[in-house]
């Protein structure tokens, strides 16, 4: 269990929440784990499945206290509230954003700052770590050629013109991708981002990845009040979470690109664990998807120091962090949204 941001996280999967008086309680079987004061919340966020008493979600009503229920996987379960919610002019206020450029511009330019800068931290480790087997003229160009889109990008004001330049660095990213895989290049190469469907094994990875995260952000942006089918990067599209896919972007090279890498370059996926169809497509088999997963949700248990908190937390809690980080610039709390730069 941890406090960050007034937000009570419960991680451990076999712990129940109940009220005494004016504190929540957490058990773990009969035992009493912690008990904390109820008024120091102003949300509970719990990834366990034993889950909470009716008294404590009562509470949290009457309290404006959110109370939001995620499987130990991390996928949203359902948020108590009550007759009426603080949460819709939460909402409101992120469709007003969401429909003047001028508003969301300044969210949009640091999600895709925090990407960028994330691109290049992955090129730089690699670079730093692996000096012998890669080509590092390479590798500091494209870094440079980031560096550079970063300062422009702090300058521009136009949604638009911050979309064109976030391309622009997935094309210099992607274009040294190939020189951070490390293992067994002959069957794990990557050539170009193919989508719909991939094309190679690399690219199967990375959108299965992809999804797992893009999930796990609109998750998260659920849980604190937010619309996730209401973006700013990404425009609205039916059936589409477009504010997931702005959160995920930031997380994009630190977390989903580097777990992907880590799975080639040490083996835990094998050039067998694939198929291969009539329209070219590439997938995982069935039993590379559930290792897949299983790997992913051991990195999302690894302690990381996050940038803005400098608190130690999980990586599988750095989604939610961010959720409530930009739930609090969208309320005001906040000057600017502080996007994640992975160190």
């Amino acid at each position: 269990m941890r406090q960050l941001l007034n937000t009570l996280f419960v991680t451990s999967k076999d712990i129940y929440l109940s009220l005494d008086g004016e504190n929540v309680v957490a058990k773990k079987g009969d035992t009493v784990a912690a008990r904390y004061p109820l008024h120091t919340f102003e949300q509970i966020a719990t990834f366990s499945y034993a889950g909470a008493s009716p008294a404590l979600m009562g509470k949290c009503v009457r309290a404006g206290i959110g109370l939001s229920f995620y499987s130990p996987s991390g996928r949203f379960l359902a948020k108590v509230h009550g007759t009426s919610s603080g949460n819709v002019l939460l909402r409101r206020e992120q469709y007003r954003i969401a429909d003047d450029d001028s508003k969301s511009a300044l969210i949009v330019k640091n999600m895709v700052i925090g990407k960028i800068f994330n691109s290049r931290a992955s090129i730089e480790r690699t670079k730093r770590d692996h000096a012998l087997a890669v080509d590092t003229d390479k590798l500091q160009n494209a870094s440079d050629q980031l560096a550079g889109l970063l300062n422009r990008i702090k300058e521009e004001g136009e949604v638009s013109t911050v979309r064109g330049l976030e391309g622009a660095g997935a094309t210099i990213y992607f274009g040294v991708f190939d020189e951070l895989i490390l293992r067994n290049k002959e069957q794990f190469f990557f050539h170009g981002r193919s989508r719909r469907p991939p094309l190679d094994k690399v690219n199967a990875m990375l959108s299965f990845a992809y999804s797992m995260l893009a999930n796990d952000c609109a998750y998260a942006l659920e849980g604190v009040g937010l619309d996730s089918f209401v973006g700013m990067l990404h425009k609205d599209r039916p059936g589409r979470t477009s504010l997931g896919l702005d959160l995920m972007e930031e997380l994009r090279p630190s977390f989903a690109d580097r777990f992907v890498l880590t799975a080639i370059n040490n083996r835990i996926i094998q050039a067998s664990d694939f198929e291969s169809f009539e329209d070219g497509a590439v997938k995982m088999t069935d039993a590379a998807r559930k290792r897949f997963i299983k790997a992913w949700q051991d990195r999302k248990k690894e302690v990381i120091t996050h940038p803005y908190l400098q608190e130690k937390v999980m990586w599988g809690l750095v989604p939610h962090i961010q959720a409530l980080l930009l739930a609090r610039h969208i309320r005001g709390d906040i000057e600017q949204y502080p996007s994640f730069m992975w160190k």
